[in-house]
């Protein structure tokens, strides 16, 4: 089993094939479901004191779905708590759902069926509360030392087997049956909930979004993959905008081809939107998202090179923070300080995020602070931030292409694709300044602003990074050591060492004249770390100054918390991609020799 801070996953399928279509689970995992339900009831009623436990159960539609949703079910209803199962439902609508019943006192909490972006043969669960995200670190660490202390308590398999044996089948479909009605709760819930996060609290935000499309229209496509988001608001939140819309691949459990959204998987989507312009040239971004819905990366008609192609999962990203940091200035009032920067502005991301984002912030003068991969970790950031009285209105994880817009606290393709639309169509107008002349403006951008512009003019403003696909074939490492911290430590010496001996070559050939190690476990970043093992299972990031004494490059690794993978990324300054391969390439072969140097 895969347990970490972003949810417990295993291959459930009967067959143990990672792409099985297998419906059937195996017995260990009937146990497992019902375990897992188990020790999360116990986590809730020591955590609220409540007598009646409430406890929302949702699923992505993965074969194995239903048969983990019962056996979760059944648990529930055996430990005396309640069940409001609301059946195929998208990440992001099951926690907008969990905020909105927690609000009203009637939700302690959700349990969602869903391995993300893995294979369809795996399954696995998330747990939140009510505040509209999953588990943080600390409390996923409590709830598996439940778990593990019920795996190893007597008679554990016998009991959990008598507990669900004790309710009985009428029981079970009386909670079954009730998944219509909780549905279009949970629909309702989660429009409310995208359109105030959309408008960042302003409703003129989105007034003015409707108004410019309405003059000039605009068509959105989705290839939702089978997804839990064929089920969603999709369709109708983008048609309330005056947006056409078009999806294939809408049937729900109609997965055709592998469901993490980058790669090959993106090419059915870029067809579509191909086909779709010779009869409708309106349509220009389309989007495909992973099985549960909460993330979704971009292809869109480039009108400068005159065909469809993919954004980047970094460049998804860093026009979503471009996007919501020219809202702030665009609002204006007390975001901003009396030389026009943003007052106490932060954005949260992960330590795989390309220092782009770093670039984009300081034109706005706010400030970029770094979290260990994994969306908990990002957002637990992000509200200590908000604690301490920064604004923060962007968090998301640049590799994955994800962005998480306050107040959401969970990726969303929709405010994604909405963050972009609102960069191209709030244009300038009357005296006041859209979003894409304020960046130009705050990059320093010499070419003179039109507003005719279209993204591929904004693409091509963005400070220009090369970084490794987090999911291209070069950033995926099988390694054997599983002390990730002894690996580090063994790292440590040969990247010494391949630095003294490539220092001068280094420097009169990429202008790298020093490094620093960063270290990032859960939501702390500690910098000019000594030890790089002291980083554990976490991130860990060297970064590469130039005579100014600026980071131009960054190496960074880390074991996957959801996959069997040792992940490793370059990301360089200034468009070098030769330097890029030359940095991973090194990178790469230290850390195979410290795999191999293994005690």
């Amino acid at each position: 089993m895969i347990l970490s801070a972003s949810g417990w996953r295993d291959i459930f399928a009967y067959d143990g094939e990672a792409e099985s279509r297998s419906t059937r689970i195996s017995g260990f995992h009937k146990f497992f479901s019902a375990a897992s339900a188990s020790v999360f009831v116990d986590f809730i009623r020591k955590k609220t004191q409540n007598g009646l436990i409430r406890i929302i159960v949702g699923l992505d539609t993965r074969p194995t779905g239903m048969s983990i949703a019962k056996n979760i079910i059944r648990t529930i209803l055996a430990k005396d708590a309640h069940a409001i199962f609301c059946g195929v439902t998208a990440a992001p609508e099951i926690m907008a759902y969990a905020r909105a019943l927690g609000g009203k006192g009637a939700a302690d909490g959700f349990i969602y069926i869903s391995a993300s972006h893995n294979p369809i043969g795996y399954n696995g669960i998330k747990f939140g509360l009510t505040d509209g995200g999953v588990l943080g670190g600390a409390d996923m660490a409590q709830l598996a030392a439940g778990f593990y202390a019920l795996r190893e308590s007597q008679n554990a398999s016998s009991l959990l087997l008598e507990s669900l044996n004790s309710v009985k089948s009428s029981v079970l479909n009386k909670a079954l049956s009730e998944a219509p009605r909780f549905k279009q709760e949970a629909l309702a819930a989660y429009m409310e909930f995208s359109n105030i996060t959309a408008a960042g609290g302003q409703e003129f935000v989105l007034t003015e979004l409707k108004n410019t499309i309405n003059i000039t229209p605009l068509g959105i496509a989705a290839d939702f993959n089978g997804s839990a988001r064929t089920l969603s608001i999709d369709k109708v939140f983008f048609e309330n905008f005056g947006l056409k819309f078009a999806a294939i691949n809408a049937k729900a459990g109609e997965i055709v081809h592998r469901i993490v959204p980058e790669g090959d998987s993106l090419i059915p989507c870029l067809d579509f939107l191909s086909e779709l312009r010779q009869d409708n040239p309106d349509f220009i971004l389309a989007y495909t998202p992973d099985c549960d819905g909460d993330r979704g990366n971009i292809v869109f008609f480039d009108e400068n090179a005159n065909f469809v192609r993919p954004l980047e999962a970094q460049e998804v990203f860093a026009l979503a923070c471009l996007s919501e940091l020219c809202q702030l200035v665009w609002l204006g009032g007390a975001h901003l300080d009396e030389k026009g920067s943003l007052r106490k502005t932060a954005v949260a991301v992960n330590d795989a995020t390309s220092m782009r984002i770093d670039r984009i912030a300081n034109a706005f003068g706010a400030v970029v602070f770094r979290a260990e991969t994994g969306e908990a970790n990002v957002v637990n950031l992000g509200r200590r931030l908000r604690a301490e009285g920064w604004t923060t209105p962007v968090m998301g994880e640049g590799a994955a292409g994800g962005s998480i817009i306050h107040p959401s606290s969970v990726r969303d393709p929709l405010q994604t694709v909405t963050a972009l639309l609102k960069l191209l169509r709030i244009r300038s107008r009357s005296g006041k300044k859209g979003f894409f002349e304020i960046w130009q403006e705050r990059c320093g951008l010499k070419k003179p602003y039109s507003n005719d512009f279209n993204l591929s003019d904004v693409i091509a403003s963005l400070p220009a990074f090369i970084t490794t696909s987090a999911y291209s074939a070069d950033a995926g490492l099988q390694i054997v050591s599983g002390d990730h911290a002894r690996l580090k430590e063994r790292y440590q010496n040969i990247f010494l060492r391949e630095w003294h001996e490539k220092e001068s070559r280094l420097h009169s050939e990429w202008g790298i004249c020093a490094w620093e190690a960063f270290s990032y476990n859960g939501s702390e970043e500690r910098r000019d770390v000594d030890h790089f093992g002291d980083s554990g299972r976490g991130g860990l990031r060297i970064c590469f100054y130039n005579e100014s004494g600026s980071q131009c490059a960054s190496i960074w690794m880390r074991g996957s918390g959801t996959e069997p993978v040792f992940r490793v990324m370059a990301d360089v300054d200034a468009g070098n991609s030769a330097l890029e391969r030359a940095l991973l390439s090194w990178h790469r072969g230290m850390v195979l020799e410290a795999d191999k140097e293994r005690d």
